[in-house]
């Protein structure tokens, strides 16, 4: 919490800057941000806790209507002015419950595992990569792609689909280097109106609230444009999906230096990590089906999670839990250099805090067990018949979201990392979720059987 005096002086750094109403934007269970708008004069108030909130009129925040109400306050550390709506400061928040932090909001939680590696000597660096389509919406609800020009089988790095969209691409890359994120890299992705924006990864904490401001903004940029800007993890069948690839890796503390990191010479294995790295990934492996609930966490997810569908050449996406070089036929990728590990399995609908810290508490398990995530695996996993794949003992990630909230179920890691109300929010809510969407009767129903039967 800061002093009186240090609020003051943010508040008329603001106030000087034309902002005129601050929001402490917490997220729900699903990543997606909540708040109230409070006037610059009372920004001491916010950051007090003054602003209350009905638990129960929220998704995962597990209170009943006769519970008291939570509160958020702002970090003040992460202000945002709006660019397009420079009268408003955005913060991210945590909550908090009867003026301590509230144990089921997912910030709060990473906090409480980013300390725990703390207490090891450890800080955690994150980079996601953040990859969205920018579609037209019918009057039907119906998504299609907004220049007829990118019709291409593999448009991938693909000039003209970039430049015909430009006017977004850069008040999306403007704004992102405008806020200090070092945008290093942006393109035309592997789909039709798809593209990938990649900024300079950082601490995690940092890195999740830059994700959830990321969507919100490139989301805003679109509309101006009259379309749809979104992440969901696949929006067309015969495209590929939207990934939001977890790169990791731990520093010490006091040096800054990066502990997954060394010369590949020294490395057995030869993909230039550190014992400490291939333990954290063990730790991650342990519990990757589990984890796969948090990092592909809707029905949708899984139409992602395949290794060809209705798509002309493979999807790219994982459907294995096995770790390897640079080989995106794995759920965690070594990318070449290493240094870092990359979680692929992880998409754009996640709930980055969430996410971030069941990755970080698994890899923390992986190292104070010293476990050994064997040896990389460097074939087109794809490809592997049944018989190889079992002699390897290389598992399935989960194909559907039930079977992959089953698995997180059943993982008493789950509970111990997050505490059991967390754990039961977001397994009902997932729960009620799937079946949602298994009671709905789809197009393709109707078509395939109405007539046949």
């Amino acid at each position: 919490m800061k002093s009186a005096d240090e609020i003051h002086s943010i508040q008329q750094e603001l106030r000087g800057k034309g902002v005129k109403y601050c929001i402490g934007a917490y997220v729900d269970i699903h990543g997606i941000p909540k708040g109230k708008f409070v006037p610059i004069d009372h920004l001491q108030h916010m950051a007090e806790g003054s602003e209350l909130y009905t638990g129960y009129a929220l998704d995962g925040l597990g209170q009943a209507p006769n519970d008291d109400e939570i509160a958020s306050v702002p970090d003040l550390d992460h202000i945002i002015q709006l660019p397009w709506q420079p009268e408003v400061a955005w913060m991210p928040a945590d909550n908090t419950y009867q003026g301590e932090p509230y144990e089921i909001n997912t910030r709060v939680a990473l906090k409480k595992v980013l300390a725990q590696a703390a207490e090891m000597g450890f800080g955690f660096n994150l980079g996601i990569e953040c990859e969205l389509f920018v579609l037209k919406q019918g009057e039907d609800g119906s998504l299609s792609i907004p220049n007829h020009n990118d019709r291409l089988t593999k448009p991938c790095y693909d000039v003209r689909g970039f430049l015909d969209q430009f006017t977004w691409l850069d008040k999306v890359a403007t704004c992102i280097n405008n806020l200090g994120w070092d945008l290093y890299s942006f393109d035309h992705e592997d789909a039709n109106g798809q593209y990938e924006f990649d900024f300079k990864y950082s601490d995690a904490l940092t890195m999740c609230d830059r994700f959830i401001f990321f969507r919100y903004m490139s989301k805003h940029y679109a509309s101006e444009e009259g379309l749809l800007a979104t992440f969901m993890p696949k929006p067309f069948a015969d495209r590929t999906g939207n990934g939001a690839h977890f790169n990791m890796s731990l520093y010490d503390l006091d040096t800054g230096s990066n502990l997954f990191a060394c010369d590949p010479a020294d490395d057995p294995k030869g993909l230039g990590l550190t014992e400490l790295g291939y333990q954290f990934i063990a730790g991650v492996i342990k519990h990757g089906r589990a984890l796969c609930a948090v990092f592909s966490p809707t029905v949708n997810s899984y139409k992602r999670l395949v290794r060809q569908g209705d798509m002309a050449y493979f999807s790219w996406a994982p459907v294995f839990n096995s770790f390897g070089s640079n080989n995106r036929t794995n759920s965690i990728r070594v990318p070449m250099n290493g240094g870092r590990c990359e979680s692929r399995n992880a998409d754009g609908a996640l709930n980055p805090y969430l996410a971030a810290t069941l990755a970080l508490a698994a890899g923390l398990q992986g190292i104070r067990e010293g476990l050994d995530p064997g040896k990389p695996q460097d074939d087109n996993l794809y490809e592997l018949s049944e018989e190889q794949r079992e002699a390897r003992g290389i598992e399935f990630l989960p194909q559907s979201l039930i079977e992959a909230v089953n698995a997180f179920a059943a993982d008493p890691f789950m509970e111990e990392v997050l505490g059991k109300e967390l754990r039961d929010e977001f397994i009902r809510y997932k729960v009620r979720e799937w079946e949602s969407y298994h009671q709905t009767i789809s197009a393709w129903e109707i078509e395939r059987y109405s007539h046949l039967f």
